[in-house]
């Protein structure tokens, strides 16, 4: 089972951006979507990206703002987030789904967005 971990949070203003990281270890072969979540306080959905493929999904929340994309070489997934607003404040969790086994999860980076 792979191991992911979250880097890039921190505090931006109104309108800035930031760009998060999941670092992917382990063997990737049945490695078939990544996503994001966010708490706050509740766990929702945020993006997530087909691994092979790159097919992306998007929470209605943050269409046009977010943009979630993937390294494969690198094993390294990203969200962009632009025009950022204080509702987008939470933890991000990225998550990895592979065939056979349940879904990995992250230990969470915190955004704050002041306004």
């Amino acid at each position: 089972q792979v191991h992911v971990v979250e880097t890039g949070g921190g505090l931006v203003e109104t309108g800035g951006s930031l760009r998060l990281s999941c670092i992917v270890s382990g063997r990737t072969d049945e490695l078939h979507t990544m996503v994001w979540f966010r708490q706050a306080p509740s766990r929702d959905f945020v993006a997530a990206i087909r691994w092979v493929s790159g097919d992306t999904y998007y929470a209605d929340s943050v269409k046009g703002r977010f943009t979630i994309s993937r390294d494969s070489a690198k094993n390294i997934m990203y969200l962009q987030m632009n025009s950022l607003k204080p509702e987008d404040t939470a933890i991000y969790y990225c998550g990895a789904d592979e065939n056979g086994a349940p879904r990995s999860w992250g230990q969470g980076t915190q955004v704050t967005v002041s306004s």
